[in-house]
């Protein structure tokens, strides 16, 4: 096994470098290489990674920001390993808990594996976020007879060819509600181990809003009906 994990960047320069050395510090079970693309980052970003030396690291760059499932595109088409997962920018997710989604995948319980989220007082900023997420996630849940219980969560593992497999077109953040749903339809059933989790506000960068989660719903409904997003 060797998991990839890939990163997508824009307008971290805050965050970057921690998230970089958290990931790189964990102690995984398998090979490593993490995949980072920068989004057409202006705030600095850029010259972060320009300082990257580290042979488990590749660095690739859009000129212009074309959104989270666009970044994750690029990535998914570059790396070689036998597995993938997403790590955001933002400290929002902890590394530490990567593991844990090995985990099953290792035992042979399942080949997809989720990491759901804890929500509460002290790590969610806004209940709406938080309603939101519910929200989509059950009309999932509704749409394909199923349970799950965090459709937006970041950290998915899967074998790399089942991702690429997917096809994911949305550029934004509506890549979540796409890559679950067509999982759900192909007859998936994630895997499910608990994270942990920190809610950035809007000040800290937070850049999910409302729309994305109409986006998703419609996403979702579309794949429902029509096997595609």
């Amino acid at each position: 096994m060797k998991l990839s994990i890939l990163v997508p960047v824009y307008n971290e320069v805050s965050t970057f470098d921690q998230v970089l050395k958290r990931i790189l510090d964990v102690d995984y079970p398998c090979e490593l290489e993490v995949v980072v693309v920068d989004d057409g980052s202006r705030d600095g970003t850029s010259e972060l990674l320009d300082k990257i030396d580290d042979p488990r690291v590749a660095v690739h760059r859009h000129d212009v920001n074309r959104g989270k499932g666009a970044a994750i595109r690029t990535a998914a088409t570059l790396a070689t390993g036998t597995h993938m997962t997403i790590c955001d920018a933002d400290l929002e997710y902890d590394p530490d808990d990567i593991p844990k989604l090995l985990a099953p995948v290792i035992a042979g319980d399942s080949e997809v594996v989720y990491g759901t989220r804890t929500f509460s007082s002290h790590t969610s900023y806004s209940f709406w976020f938080v309603l939101g997420n519910r929200g989509v996630t059950t009309f999932a849940n509704m749409l394909f007879n199923c349970y799950i219980r965090d459709l937006e969560t970041c950290f998915k593992l899967m074998p790399l060819p089942l991702y690429r497999s997917l096809e994911v077109r949305s550029a934004g953040f509506g890549m979540e509600a796409e890559v679950t749903g067509k999982l759900l339809r192909l007859g998936y059933r994630p895997f499910e181990v608990p994270i942990s989790y920190r809610a950035r506000s809007r000040a800290e960068g937070k850049k999910l809003t409302w729309r994305d989660g109409v986006e998703a719903l419609w996403i979702l409904s579309r794949i429902r009906l029509f096997g595609r997003a």
